[in-house]
Formats: structure tokens, sequence, C-alpha cells
């Protein structure tokens, strides 16, 4: 029996895609909230299993939020596995989707494989080691290449064309320059929440004197340089918008471009509500989630940017 596969848009596929996308968005949230209310000992320094059990009895309340977030990202992984074997199942080895797909199911392992490390070495709760910041960040630089595969693959099976460097110029180089920059950003939002955690100040003047100590932890240190990297960042970003706009001036193109210039101002009030209010969780949690989408904003501009003109890829219209 011969089984067609498809090389062109699959709207079934497209919605699990995004939902798939979405629910990880939401467990990556709930894995910030674990880390803000020092809940991550909640299972003690056991993975897979939680205390020693793989059903926890009598469960204290950090207990129930770890192993709420393990039981979610299960079901994310579950997802992801979905993803993948559907894309083999739908279409042909050369659609880009297939290739997201796999890219999603290998970036969703070594999250979890990261996230038992940190259970397991103990970098959890109150652990102040400066190693917990190196798996901090590679925790999020992993879970930022996850959430773009996975936004990749999702546009893929919606109909987006295959991004190509030709005939692109510049535009290309600049957009990996803003999607790093945005990597290095994130990555000192994530330790400076961390610090932010570990160190809480009671006042934004004793935050302040905190963070230009002699004496102060990296983590707190770190304060200042993440605000100061986000106006740099934003301009890298802004300029990114613009020449992809000017480059490529299609409704996609402009849309994600303006989505991605919006999105960033908004982040950019959130940051500083943040600082003056010294980083209470309902706002950390929607620092990160706007961090999140304007990081899915710039992969489907750089996608829509660098994607090949309707007819281009073996002839076929993509678009």
């Amino acid at each position: 029996m011969v089984i067609s596969r498809m090389r062109g848009p699959s709207p079934g596929y497209a919605r699990f895609a995004w939902a798939t996308l979405l629910f990880t968005l939401f467990v990556i949230l709930w894995g910030a909230f674990v880390r803000a209310t020092g809940s991550g000992a909640g299972c003690g320094s056991h993975w897979p299993l939680c205390n020693g059990e793989v059903v926890p009895h009598s469960p204290a309340w950090a207990t129930i939020v770890e192993f709420g977030h393990r039981l979610t990202s299960g079901l994310s992984l579950l997802m992801v596995i979905g993803l993948w074997w559907g894309a083999r199942s739908r279409f042909e080895p050369s659609a880009p989707v297939r290739r997201a797909a796999g890219w999603s199911l290998f970036f969703m392992v070594t999250e979890a494989l990261i996230g038992a490390g940190l259970v397991l070495f103990e970098y959890v709760a109150d652990d102040v080691r400066v190693a917990r910041g190196f798996w901090v960040a590679g925790h999020l630089v992993n879970t930022f290449l996850l959430v773009a595969v996975m936004t990749a693959c999702a546009a893929f099976a919606s109909g987006a064309a295959r991004p190509t460097w030709r005939r692109r110029g510049g535009l290309g180089a600049v957009l990996v320059a803003a999607a790093g920059g945005v990597l290095v950003l994130a990555v000192t939002g994530a330790v400076t929440a961390l610090g932010d955690t570990l160190f809480p100040a009671a006042s934004f003047a004793q935050a302040k004197a905190a963070t230009f100590a002699d004496t102060a932890h990296l983590f707190v240190r770190l304060r200042i340089w993440h605000p100061t990297l986000a106006v740099g960042v934003g301009a890298l970003l802004l300029g990114a918008a613009a020449v992809a706009w000017v480059n490529r001036p299609e409704r996609l193109v402009r849309l994600a471009a303006t989505s991605v210039a919006g999105l960033y101002a908004v982040e950019l009030a959130v940051g500083l509500a943040n600082v003056w209010w010294l980083a209470p969780l309902s706002l950390q949690l929607l620092h990160l989630l706007l961090a999140d989408m304007i990081w899915i904003a710039l992969v489907l501009l750089s996608l829509a940017a660098l994607g090949e003109e309707p007819g281009v890829v073996d002839g076929t219209n993509l678009g």
C-alpha cells in the first residue's frame, strides 16, 4: 500500500503543531513558577521518581508544584513525539516540516535531560553555587531553541516557504545577529531572575545597594547588566525588523516586523515595572511570556523574510 505524503500545508497537523507549541509555553511558565517559588526540590534529588515514589503520597505544596511540572513536561514530550510521528507520516522526506519536527523532538529530550541534571545535582531551591547559573543559562538556551524549531514546524505545516540565504543580501546576517542578541539577553534575564529569587530585597534602594556592593554575588551583579543589554538588543531588533520590512514589504513580513517591535516595547515597560516593584511573581511570569512571544515573532519574521517566493522551491507553490 502506497501512502501519499503532502508537500504543502496540512491544516489539521498545523493546528496540532500550534497547540503543542502553546502547551509547551504553558509548561515553560510553570517551570518558572517552580523556580520563583523555590519548589525545585519538591521531589528531593530523585528523578524521574518523586521522593522515591512514582506518585507522591501526602505531598507538601512544593512537591505538588514540582510534580505537576513533571507531569505537564511529560505530556508535552508525548505531544512532540506525536508531532514528529505525524510529520513522518504526512509529509515527504524533503519537506522542511519533517526536519523541524525532528529537531523539536531532539531539543525536547535535551530539555528533559537538563531538567533532570538540575534535580540530580541539586541546583534547585536555595542553592547559590555559580555553577547553577551556567545550568540555568544552558536550560534557557535549549528552551529557546526548542520554541524556535516548534514554531518553524507549525509555520511550515501552515504553508510557510522553505528559507533560503540566496538573493537576500545581508538580511540573513541581520536576523541572525538579532536572534543572537535576544538569546544573550534572555540568558542574563534568566540568571537575574534566579538572583532575585535567591537574594530578595526589601526595597528598591536596598536592591540597588546590593547590586553595587563589593561582596555582591554574581547573580545579583547581573541586575545592572540585564536592563543595559535590553536597550542595545532592542535597537538591534528594531533594526532587523526595519531591514526585513524594506527588503520584503509583504503582508506577512510587515505583520511579523510590527509584532516584534510592539511586543518588545511592551516587554521593556514590563521589565522596568519588574525592577521597580522588585520582581513580583506575576511580573516575572509575564516578563518571561513576553520574551517567548518576541522570540516566536522573530522566528516567524525570519521565515517570512527569508522564505522562497511562491513557486521557487522545486517548482511548488508553498506560499
